[in-house]
């Protein structure tokens, strides 16, 4: 799929979980400013389908917004009505993976131990999202590659600009970031530029890491 084909590009997807709407948008402005292009806004985020419309149509092909935080079907259709491009949901049930695809979007559902993530992969799902990623760290993601070589693993918690590298050298084929490039401090007191600054490390963080 074309969108996953980017995404493994962008490696770096911008978990956005904002107070309100306009923070929500304020923050994701900064982030593709600072090179951050991979979108995800999640649903704890208040009107989240307004927020995903809104940088859709201000972004077009500039940044692939999506939608994390997925545990319902109505969500999954709502957020693909808005215009997501990719959906994510932290854990993995037959049921919601079935209304996630579909959309006919790209889809990424949650798994943490090797029997998770071949329930992931029995429902045809497109990434397995490792989370919670910082329970196990690069050399958890490393150990199910022994059995997984060919699954399209995507870790999330935990990732900094530090430890990039290990989690790709681990086979993360993306990164899915949170706190630590979107803090809740920085939202809270609207500092933008604290999130533009945390960006360009983590842009800089993955093209460096895969060169």
């Amino acid at each position: 799929m074309a969108v996953l084909d980017r995404i493994r590009r962008i490696g770096v997807l911008a978990v956005v979980r904002a107070p309100d709407p306009g923070t929500a948008v304020e923050a994701a402005v900064a982030l593709v400013a600072g090179g951050v292009t991979g979108l995800e806004i999640t649903f704890s985020t208040p009107e989240a389908p307004r927020v995903i419309r809104e940088l859709s149509e201000r972004f077009g092909d500039a940044a692939v917004v999506g939608a994390g935080t997925v545990v319902t079907a109505e969500q999954a259709g709502l957020a693909a009505d808005a215009g997501a491009r990719f959906l994510v949901s932290p854990g993995t049930t037959a049921e919601l993976t079935a209304s996630m695809k579909d959309t006919g979007l790209a889809v990424m559902t949650g798994a943490l131990t090797p029997s998770e993530v071949m329930h992931a992969l029995a429902l045809r799902t497109d990434v397995v999202k490792i989370f919670p990623a910082s329970l196990g760290g690069p050399a958890y993601l490393r150990a199910l590659r022994g059995p997984f070589p060919d699954t399209p693993l995507m870790p999330t918690g935990g990732v900094t600009p530090d430890n990039i590298r290990d989690w790709v050298a681990a086979g993360a084929i993306a990164l899915g970031a949170g706190g630590d490039l979107v803090p809740a401090s920085a939202l809270a007191n609207g500092d933008m530029a604290e999130i533009e600054r945390r960006a360009r490390a983590f842009a800089v963080a993955w093209a460096e890491a895969r060169a």
